[in-house]
Parts: structure tokens; sequence; C-alpha cells
């Protein structure tokens, strides 16, 4: 028989840092402030993963500890030949800005790893007042909300909610021998339909209602729609109404979308993932009108409130229409003095610390900072509009951007084919890598489309950005 270790000589974990602990934060912390430092200016180029690094990323699984600093030299070389969205002039999708002291709150949640499923004490606490100060900062009056990974997981926990109420009972017996509908803008973002399809509603049950010219939900065809369907039989889930659509930034006429579905009893649910920030700043606050009557709400704080992925909200009015869609009883989940925990009113079980990053952020920068960043992104938008409609080779939408999206398109003399150019331009434009944007199709037609969520980013930028489209294009036409 082995003899018994001694004790008080049990060795320290394998997993463990030991020793190297300190040396290994003190590392981290240094290859930080670099990453920090080189995102206050643009690059002149992009930078690609180098032959040894690819090798590298090939090599099998290590059976053999390593060393930690030259491990994390090699974690930050990955990273700084990918794509980095915190950059000053990546104009591309929506990009989020990796705000530095939502990073250093995702290093603290992460270190403490704490799990918001069931009452986690002052982090609940915590979460409940973000809660509110989102709340605030966008003019809805919710009673209840939640963090959760992104967008999709945002708006399908309201939409379950919606479904709820709309059809009681359907989470326990299902959708079976039940017609329904959901209702959203043409320019809606897929996660609507993704919420359909999860939802048991169906896909082919979303209503995707025309826009109008300045491609917002028709209110005149969404109220057509609600009245057949109802004459129909078919019971009117939810109307989607979008705050700043993934295409152009359009905003539907909330006010009017609210009135409309008053009148049918209809949840309204706004999904601002990209957009809503904007309804805290002063010019484009009447884009909003009519917030504070709808039913829930989705925004996605990584992407114009600047902190780092992922750290979304759902809010809703009535914090009852998420526990009757959520709430349940299980002997491993107590409930202390009928208290709900976060799991009865949200999907997810494991839920990380998310509302630290935007609670940290705002507690140190106070919310005007936001809004006056944000104010600084609609006029970067607004000036490249007005660069690209005063150039002759530059084509733009016939009207100025509502948000942040600015759609330009290069059509100069000599190039028959502006579609093909226009492709051909915005890959060039992202191998060049001073500039990164990416294309959309609209109305069939192949746009460049640059938006602006990075507070980080300057009217330099916006002017470079222009200097670059004209510089590249004009040197690629005669390929075409």
């Amino acid at each position: 028989m082995a003899d018994a270790t001694p004790a008080g000589s049990e060795s320290r974990p394998a997993l463990s840092l030991g020793d190297r602990r300190v040396d290994a934060l003190n590392h981290a912390a240094a290859l930080v402030a670099h990453a920090w430092h080189d995102f206050d200016e643009a690059r002149a180029e992009e930078t690609y993963p180098s032959t040894a690094l690819q090798s590298v990323l090939r090599e099998p699984l290590p059976e053999e500890p390593g060393d930690v600093l030259a491990d994390l030299d090699l974690a930050a070389a990955v990273l700084d030949a990918s794509l980095a969205q915190s950059r000053p002039r990546y104009l591309a999708y929506i990009g989020s800005s990796g705000l530095e002291v939502g990073a250093l709150a995702d290093l603290l949640a992460h270190s403490y790893d704490i799990n918001l499923a069931l009452d986690a004490r002052a982090a609940t606490q915590l979460e409940n007042q973000a809660i509110g100060w989102l709340s605030g900062f966008l003019g809805f009056p919710a009673t209840a909300g939640s963090f959760t990974s992104g967008g999709t997981i945002s708006n399908i926990t309201a939409l379950a909610a919606a479904r709820e109420r709309a059809l009681p009972g359907t989470r326990t017996s299902g959708m079976t021998h039940r017609a329904a509908a959901m209702y959203c803008s043409a320019e809606a973002h897929y996660s609507i339909t993704r919420a359909a399809e999860l939802l048991g509603i169906g896909r082919d049950n979303v209503r995707a209602i025309p826009t109008d010219h300045r491609r917002r939900m028709s209110v005149v065809a969404l109220e057509k729609q609600l009245q057949a369907d109802t004459a129909a039989g078919i019971t009117p889930i939810a109307v989607v109404a979008t705050a700043g659509t993934t295409l152009t930034g359009a905003v539907d006429p909330l006010g009017e979308i609210a009135d409309t579905c008053a009148s049918f009893g209809t949840w309204v649910h706004v999904d601002g993932a990209y957009g809503l920030p904007a309804a805290a700043a002063r010019t484009s606050a009447d884009l909003f009108a009519g917030l504070e009557r709808v039913d829930s709400l989705s925004v996605d704080a990584h992407k114009w409130m600047f902190v780092p992925k992922a750290c979304s909200a759902v809010l809703v009015r009535s914090a009852a229409d998420l526990a009757t869609a959520f709430s349940h009883n299980e002997a491993y989940i107590p409930h202390e003095h009928d208290e709900l925990n976060a799991v009865d009113v949200t999907l997810e079980y494991s839920r990380p610390f998310r509302a630290l990053k935007l609670w940290l952020a705002l507690r140190v920068h106070g919310a005007q900072a936001f809004r006056d960043a944000i104010e600084g992104n609609l006029r970067q938008a607004n000036l490249l509009y007005e660069l690209a409609s005063a150039h002759a080779d530059f084509e733009t939408q016939p009207y100025a951007p509502q948000l942040s999206i600015v759609p330009i398109r290069h059509v100069p003399a000599g190039c028959p084919d502006s579609d093909r150019h226009n492709e051909a331009l915005c890959r060039a434009m992202q191998h060049d890598g001073r500039v990164y944007i990416s294309p959309a199709i609209i109305d069939g037609r192949t746009w460049l489309r640059p938006c602006f969520t990075n507070f980080r980013t300057t009217e330099e930028d916006v002017r470079v950005t222009m200097h670059v489209a004209e510089e590249i294009g004009t040197g690629i036409c005669g390929d075409h």
C-alpha cells in the first residue's frame, strides 16, 4: 500500500499558475495596454496571419504544459492578425468598440465567474440597477429585463412572452391547431424569422410588411394585414418594429405602429439591437417618438454603447409577462419567499455577469459621454453623405441617413457594370486595409455600406474613407 500523503504537503493544482500568476497578469496587462494604444490610431494596412502563425494554428493537442508568457504572446499575435472591430476605420457591418473599462469589467467578472441564473446577491442587485439605468437612458418605462448574449436571444425572449400573452397556455400545449402570425418590416433582421421558427409560429407566418420611401414599415400596409388576418381567424402574436435596420439604418414609425397595435390589442416589440441607443441623442431622439408605449425592446450595448461583446438586453413593460412565459418549479431551483429567480424570467440558465461592463462604463464615464459619442457618429455619417453627394463619381441614397449607416456607390464614367465594380472595390478596400467596409445589396444593386458606431472614429477617418474609395475605385475601373 502506498504511503498516505502527509498533511499539508499537497502540491499546488496543475491548473493553477502558481508562482507565475503575478508575472502572467503583468504580462497580460502590458499586452492589453499595447492593444489599447494601437486602437487609438488607424493602421496603414491590415495585418494578416504569418506563415509561422498559421503553422502554429495547425499544431495538434498539446499534452504537456507550455510557458504562460510565451503562450500569452502567441494569443496576442492571433488577435493582432484578426479583424478587430475596435479599430477606428473598421466600418463594416455594425461593429463594437471594445470600450476599455468594459474589458476590465469582463476580466473581473470572468475571474469571479458568478452565475446569475439564481439570486447572486449583490451581482443580481447590480444587474437590476443596470436595467433601470438602461431603461432611463433609452426613455422606456421597463419594470423588468435581463442581459443576454445578443439581439437574437433578446428578441426570442420578448417574443416568447408575446406568444404566451396572445395564446395563453402555448408553452404547455404547443402551437398545434393554432393559427398565428408575426409582423415586421420587409427589411427586419433575420433573427425575427428565426424566433418564429423556434417558437413554433413558423417562418411562413411572418408577415413582411412593405416599406415606405424611407425604407420604414408602412403603417397603412400593416393595418390592412392585421385586419385581413384577424378576419381569417389568425391571431397576431406581435408586431416587431425595427429601430435601425441592418441594411440602411431605417427607424420604423414607432408611435404610429403603437397606435395601430393598440386597436388590435397586439404586442409591440422594438428590435433596437443596433439603433436604439440613438434615442438618447438629441438630434435623433424624434425618430423614436412612441418608444415609451411599446411592450418590449431589445438593444445591444455591445454595438452602439461601445462595450465589448456580448452585452445585449431585453426590457419589458410588465415583469409578469416574462414570468408567465418562463417561470417554473424544479427541485434543484429554490424559490425563497416565492421570489422569482432569473431563470424564471429569462431563456438562459448559465448566465455570466454581462451587466457589469455596462454598469461600470456608465459609472466611470457618465451617461452624457455616451450621448456625445453617439452624436459624434451621427455627424460622421452625415459628413460622409455630404461628401459623397457632392462628388460626381459617387451615388447616395435619395435621403440623408436616419442613423449612422451610409450606403454609397462609386459610379465613375467608363465603368459599364457598376455592380461588379462596387463588388470589386469593396474587396480591394478590404485587402488594402486602410479602411475596412462591407457591401450591401439594396434594391438589387451593390453598394458600399460604411457604418459608424465607434467612439474612436473621427471626421478625418470619414475623409480618408472617401479618399481611399475614390483612389482605389479609379484605379480598378478599367479592370471591368
